[in-house]
């Protein structure tokens, strides 16, 4: 079986497990070439429909592209799809700050999550994270465990060794399901080729320019780049040196910010 084969069942089967255990899930999708790539795997593992919601966490700066892609194949896909919205962080003027994530962040996606979980009664949450897209991601697990108060202990994640997983929460905690962590960004775009999955046109270069990762429009640059295809997107990642994240925000992307927000509960 070949490595992408070899993937496609380990998260198949991660996502089937998720779902024996917990039934009350929903997948966070950004939109995004990972979440994208999940979403897809998601339907895969269902025989094409999706037993379950997928919510998308709308801080109202997204890309245009991506509320475009997200309406059209949410309705293509027949998905339960829920929006939210922090609206009382936003009433009170919190917007995108590239200089201020924590605040930003903290306000338009992690506590608008804690909102999605509280109102919907969620138990566990898929998520499209990969342990090679930043440093603090690598200390994931693919069960992992958020306590009453959404906090990400990463200093006593559960062991997991040969695919055993500890695919349980006590009642105060939810988990996070991460099917992707042991993909890189070389597996989702060849991936993408293979299945013919649809992508936002954010990733494809335009005049030298494309985004290799992407989120909040103000908190997203482009990097140089003349690949306007999937192909010359595999080709390219084959030789580059620069980081996937490199084009986001700087304060968010360092390694004490992140390790900060992901400990309060940031995707």
């Amino acid at each position: 079986m070949d490595r992408l084969s070899e993937l496609e069942n380990q998260s198949i089967f991660i996502i089937r497990e998720g779902y024996n255990r917990f039934h009350k899930v929903a997948q966070l999708w950004s939109i995004g070439k990972d979440s994208t790539t999940l979403l897809w795997l998601i339907r895969k593992a269902f025989y094409g429909q999706i037993p379950f919601p997928v919510l998308h966490l709308d801080t109202g700066r997204k890309f245009k592209e991506i509320y475009e892609f997200r309406d059209k194949y949410a309705k293509e896909w027949k998905l339960n799809l829920i929006i939210h919205k922090n609206q009382e962080a936003i009433g009170r003027g919190i917007t995108c700050n590239p200089n201020n994530a924590l605040e930003c962040c903290g306000e338009l996606k992690t506590n608008a999550l804690k909102q999605a979980i509280e109102k919907h009664k969620f138990r566990a949450l898929y998520l499209g994270i990969r342990r090679d897209e930043h440093g603090i991601r690598a200390k994931e697990r693919v069960f992992s465990p958020r306590n009453e108060n959404f906090h990400w202990d990463y200093k006593a994640q559960p062991l997991e060794m040969w695919d055993h997983y500890k695919a349980q929460a006590e009642n105060e905690e939810h988990l996070r399901i991460h099917p992707l962590l042991g993909w890189t960004e070389l597996d989702i775009w060849e991936y993408i080729r293979r299945e013919n999955i649809p992508v936002t046109s954010l990733y494809f270069a335009v005049n030298g320019k494309r985004y290799r990762s992407i989120g909040c429009e103000p908190a997203c640059v482009p990097v140089d780049s003349q690949a306007d295809t999937i192909d010359k997107i595999i080709d390219e990642l084959k030789t580059t040196t620069v980081a996937e994240r490199a084009g986001r925000a700087q304060d968010k992307e360092s390694s004490y910010m992140m390790q900060k927000l992901r400990s309060l509960g940031y995707m």
